[in-house]
């Protein structure tokens, strides 16, 4: 195999670059089609009609990434089989989400939604990506379900911010890739890569302010399921047995905010699957903070979970308790902080 850092380099700019420059052709064509996202509702927070097919460039950028390692690069056999899962799984949820932005603004049930997602988790599954430190195996395959179809929905959930998903997701995404590169586990290394620089190829567009461009459904849904499908390969665990929860550190800002609002519309007697102006995100715009500090406020966030992650999965068992005794108490003090917040 050629240079391992080289390859892994080549797969982020090979990544970045094809989502780079994709995305203003997707944005043409979204605009060529009509499929706008329309600030029809209380709860959109944008003011002007915005393209929606982000995702497609972020599709493009891992896939062609995906396919020219598969070209260029003799795998081990066991890599090449996850890495096709990531590929044909990731491949159904974006077209469920992109079916999902056709369909604007009523978009597809949320019931269709998690069949399709249920699928996807399947085929992790039937590939053999699942939670392997729980037993026995219909346990492990049942919670590998819940956790995939959980992180794909919580970065749709978190999408409501210019920035916000895609930053996320690369923080995410970098984080695998520093606690798994050790190990050299090849299949999460690649995949992590190559979904980094899809995100942040995107990035720039969705940050512009005249050629604005929404990643829609087609790209949250994708890069949750990409995520929680890399979570599965990584090892964790090797030092102290604390360290299988690292994943819940790295995706620590979209699960917060999955809970967050979830909790918050029970409390209210409203229905979790319906949106409404309750996200984090928006409680510290409300406080004054601007929607770019909000976004380096919660990219700084993930980052500092991501090195907590990454402590607890090398520090001994005493030493990663205290890591996530300090993080439940900065999470319930930020979760009523946020609370405190009215919104309208």
């Amino acid at each position: 195999m050629r240079s391992y850092s080289g390859l892994l380099a080549i797969s982020f700019v090979c990544s970045a670059a094809v989502s780079f420059f994709t995305t203003p052709l997707v944005r043409a064509l979204s605009l060529r089609l009509g499929v706008l996202d329309l600030p029809s509702s209380t709860v959109k927070t944008h003011q002007e009609p915005t393209p929606v097919f982000g995702g497609v460039a972020i599709w493009f950028g891992f896939m062609a990434t995906m396919f020219l390692l598969r070209m260029t690069t003799s795998f081990p056999t066991g890599t090449l089989y996850n890495l096709r899962s990531l590929v044909l799984g990731g491949s159904l949820v974006f077209a469920l989400g992109l079916i999902d932005d056709l369909k604007r603004p009523e978009g597809v049930d949320y019931k269709p939604k998690f069949f399709v997602q249920m699928l996807a988790a399947a085929l992790l599954i039937l590939f053999g990506l699942r939670m392997r430190f729980l037993q026995p195996a219909y346990v492990a395959a049942a919670v590998t379900m819940v956790w995939v179809v959980g992180v794909t929905n919580a970065f749709n959930i978190v999408d409501i911010m210019d920035g916000l998903s895609a930053s996320q997701a690369a923080a995410a995404a970098l984080a695998f890739l520093m606690i798994s590169l050790p190990s050299e586990e090849l299949y999460v290394n690649f995949a992590s890569a190559a979904l980094a620089g899809a995100a942040l190829g995107f990035l720039p567009w969705n940050l512009s302010k005249k050629r604005k461009i929404f990643m829609g459904d087609s790209g949250s849904l994708l890069i949750g399921f990409l995520l929680a499908g890399i979570s599965l390969g990584a090892r964790y665990s090797d030092v102290n047995d604390a360290g299988v929860f690292a994943p819940l550190l790295i995706l620590f800002v979209p699960a917060f905010d999955t809970v967050f609002v979830s909790l918050l519309r029970l409390n209210q007697g409203k229905s979790p699957f319906l949106g409404s102006r309750d996200h984090f995100a928006l409680r510290l715009e409300k406080m004054g903070f601007s929607r770019g500090k909000v976004v380096l406020m919660s990219a700084a966030a993930a980052g500092f979970m991501g090195f907590c992650a990454f402590l607890v999965t090398l520090l001994p068992l005493r030493g990663a308790v205290l890591v996530y005794l300090l993080v439940a108490v900065l999470v319930l003090w930020f979760g009523r902080r946020m609370a405190l917040v009215e919104m309208q």
